[in-house]
This record gives C-alpha cells, structure tokens and sequence, in this order.
C-alpha cells in the first residue's frame, strides 16, 4: 500500500515544479512590463506571482518533507509540513494583497503614464501562463492536498489580475482613462483577500487540531452505534488531521464479544469503509466510563477494565497494518 501512496506526492511534486518555472518566469516579465508600461494593474499581477514563487517553492518543499519516514522524534512524519506552508501562502497573499489596495489607493489621488500596448500584450501572456499553472495545479489537487489547493489559490489570484490587466488595457487604450487601471488591481485585490481569508481559516483549524470538515463527529458516533450490533455507546471521541490523513480516538461500550479480536477489527474496517479512516485508536469497555461526558480532563476513578487491562489496539495480528497507508 505504500507503493500506491507514492503516487499523489509524486504527481504533485513534478506539476508543483512545472507551475513554479512557469510562474517565475513570468512573474520577472510582467515586473519589467509593469515598470516600463507603468502599469498598476500588471505590476499588481507580477505582486501576486511573487507570492506565487514563494508559495510553489515552500509547497514543494513541504511536499518533499512529507514523504520522509515516521521516526521516534516525529512519528506522524514531517505530514504538517504541507499544512503550515498553506497557512504561510495564506498570511502572504493577505500581505501582499494589503500592500496593492494602498498602492491602488494612491494612484487615485496621483495618477500615472500608462502604456496601454505594452500592458496588453504582457497581460495576455501572463494569463496564458496563469492558465497553464492553474491546470497543473487544479489537477494534482484531486486528493484534496492544501498545500496543492494553497498554491493553486495564488496562481487563480494571478489569473484574475492577469484579466484585470487586459481589460484596463483596452479601456486605455480606446478611452485614454488611465483610473481604470488602479480601480481593476483594487478590485481583483480584494477577491482574492476572500479566498485567502478561507484559506487561512481552514489550514489554522487543521494547525488547531481541529476535526476535518467532511466527518461530522456526532453523526459517525450514531452510525457507528447503528452498524454494529454489539456496540452499546460511543464516546471519548478525538478527530483530527495531519496532512491528509484524518486520526482518530473513540472509547466504544460493548456487549462482551464471543470474539473480541473479531469486534475491533469489524470496528476498524467500518470506520475505514465509511470515512476513509485508516488510522484510530479504539479502547473498548463492557461498562460505562465512570465521568458523565468522559472527558480527556477527568481525574475521577478510572475506566472500568476489561481483563484488568485498559484495552487501546490497533488493528490486531496485522489488522491494523493492512489499513493504515
């Protein structure tokens, strides 16, 4: 299985690449048309593809990091690496996005010389190349990686500027209105400062340990109880996520089993099958635990035992190695 799961790192690692060369090349073209046109809106562009660089480099990188080995130090591996260069991308596009409103802002009270051909035909290459990135990243995001969604958010605020651009270029052309170009840069500005803001949220709630969106706790708690006729109550649940792989914790109450082993692996393979959980914790108890909401804080007696021993296994006689990827 870990042959199979090489796969997704390696696809995106060499589109993070391709959209990389792509982006820096021309974000330096779009900063020397923008300085020479004195073009807001393509230099605002060429802002965003620098935090494009910055991003692609840092998502490779943290591509890269992900694949190295669980040791005694990390054993979860160096997976939040992707997840903390998506909350960087994030800070950075905000950052960057803050800077171009003002500067946006300033035109207005002092405008500036704009060279509406050269702005175009710079413009329209930039998009090209913004479009290209974007497939390349847009398609290496099938397994929902943030990192990939990260980077491939900064190469859709490209392709807005990039649009931006053209269109002020052509108003300035046909109308001489050179306002236009500051008004399109604050405008596309401020919707990628939406994106950006979701992203944020997103990647610090995974930072945060927070539980992954698409698994509602409560419902898989009741589900759970429902699939599996000997399971009285599920409680003490803990979900989270490292890199894409979502962990999880849960004390189950059940009727003492005919074959305990049998029990936990039918709980492991149903939380794998249903939400794609390869990895959980699960402590089974013939009795209630003894707090009312038992609570990972509570210093009461402790859980009721089964055979003396607090049960917390894996999958058992290589249950769990067959699951976890």
């Amino acid at each position: 299985m870990a042959h199979n799961h090489a796969h997704p790192h390696d696809g995106n690692q060499k589109r993070l690449m391709a959209a990389l060369l792509v982006t820096t090349l021309f974000m330096l073209a779009e900063v020397a048309g923008g300085l020479i046109s004195g073009s807001l809106a393509l230099l605002a562009d060429a802002g965003h593809m620098l935090t494009d660089t910055a991003a692609l480099l840092m998502a490779l990188l943290a591509v890269k990091f992900a694949q190295r080995k669980p040791n005694a130090r990390h054993t979860f591996g160096l997976l939040r690496l992707t997840t903390l260069a998506a909350f960087i991308n994030a800070i950075a596009l905000l950052v960057i996005t803050v800077l171009i409103v003002w500067e946006a802002l300033q035109r207005f009270f002092h405008p500036q010389a704009v060279t509406g051909g050269l702005m175009l035909v710079v413009a329209v290459a930039g998009l090209l190349a913004n479009i290209f990135a974007f497939w390349l990243l847009h398609h290496g995001s099938e397994e929902k990686n943030l990192n990939v969604r990260a980077a491939a958010l900064h190469v859709m605020g490209d392709l807005l500027g990039s649009v931006g651009a053209i269109i002020a270029a052509i108003v300035i052309m046909t109308t001489g209105w050179t306002p236009i170009d500051p008004i399109l840069s604050l405008l596309v500005s401020l919707l990628v400062v939406r994106s950006g803001w979701k992203l944020l949220r997103e990647s610090l709630h995974e930072l945060l340990e927070g539980a992954p969106k698409a698994i509602n706790v409560d419902k898989l708690k009741r589900e759970l109880t429902q699939a599996i006729a000997e399971v009285r109550n599920v409680h003490h649940v803990h979900l989270w996520q490292v890199g894409e792989k979502p962990l999880l914790t849960l004390h189950v109450q059940v009727i003492p089993p005919y074959d305990h082993d049998g029990l936990l692996r039918q709980i492991h393979v149903w939380l794998h099958q249903h939400y794609q959980i390869a990895h959980a914790t699960v402590q089974m108890e013939y009795q209630p635990c003894s707090g009312l909401d038992c609570e990972l804080c509570e210093t009461g007696a402790p859980h009721q035992q089964v055979e003396g021993t607090v049960l917390e296994h894996e999958h058992p006689h290589g249950a769990h190695s067959g699951h976890h990827h």
